[in-house]
Parts: structure tokens; C-alpha cells; sequence
């Protein structure tokens, strides 16, 4: 359901809350590296997110991403709308355009099911409840 390109700004946020003090910045480079991703994807996404008010960046030789109080709280689903767009909780399982309960494509009611389920889960989980496990050894954001 969500792209690689998402699953990695989820991934690059839970990072940078988890870094501890709030203003605990971090460099492109550092997030790659700890999420597993190539700079290149990790800087677009970033600068995404920052244009979307999700993460701050400063710059200049102390600069680098980080994250406010205020953005750990902020609901997972932010991220996902972010990059994915608004459609991505409603767009049909095979992404047919025309997929509907008058129109069904062959997997519509069941994919509704998992993917309602997977919205509520996006929009109930803020950004710290994801960090707290991986700040204290008990998930992981690599495979």
C-alpha cells in the first residue's frame, strides 16, 4: 500500500525524533545511513517534509534536520499524506480509477476492510509512539 519512497519518510522521521533532545539535528548523510537508504531518495524526501512544516532544517556548519514537541505528536498519517497524497486511504487495491462499491474490482470489499484499518492505525499513532520502542532498543527502523 505505501510506496518505498514513503515507508522511508516514516522511517527518516522516527529517526530523527529518536536522536533524544528536542533540536537534536541530524545530517542527510547520518539519516541514510541509520534508515538504509540512499542519500539521494533521502534528501528529496526530506525537503519535502520540511516544506511541508513535518521537520525543520537549518542550515550552515551546525545545521542539519530535526524535530520539534510539537511534530512528535503529530499522527503518522501527516507523513503518509504528505508523500503518498490525499487519495492513499480511499485509491482501490489494484488502482483502477473507477473502483467503487457500485463498480467493484475483484478484491474491493476486502482491500476496504485492510485498508480502513491501516488508516486508523496511521492516524492514531503519533510520530513518538513509533520513536519510544526504537529509542529504547525494542524495534528497529534497518532489516
Amino acid at each position: 500500500m505505501l510506496s518505498y519512497t514513503c515507508k522511508t519518510a516514516i522511517k527518516a522521521v522516527i529517526y530523527l525524533a529518536s536522536k533524544g533532545e528536542e533540536n537534536d539535528k541530524a545530517g542527510m548523510k547520518e539519516i541514510a545511513i541509520h534508515i538504509q537508504a540512499s542519500e539521494h531518495t533521502v534528501g528529496k524526501i526530506l525537503q519535502t517534509l520540511v516544506r511541508q512544516g513535518l521537520i525543520n532544517s537549518s542550515k550552515g556548519p551546525s545545521g542539519g534536520f530535526f524535530i520539534n514537541e510539537l511534530q512528535r505528536d503529530q499522527p503518522i498519517s501527516k507523513i503518509v499524506e504528505s508523500i503518498e497524497g490525499d487519495q492513499v486511504f480511499r485509491s482501490c487495491g489494484l488502482g483502477l480509477s473507477k473502483c467503487s462499491a457500485e463498480h467493484p474490482c475483484p478484491i474491493h470489499d476486502e482491500y476496504k476492510i485492510a485498508r480502513d484499518l491501516i488508516e486508523k492505525l496511521f492516524r492514531e499513532k503519533k510520530v513518538n509512539d513509533l520513536c519510544d520502542p526504537v529509542s529504547n532498543g525494542l524495534a528497529f527502523l534497518i532489516g
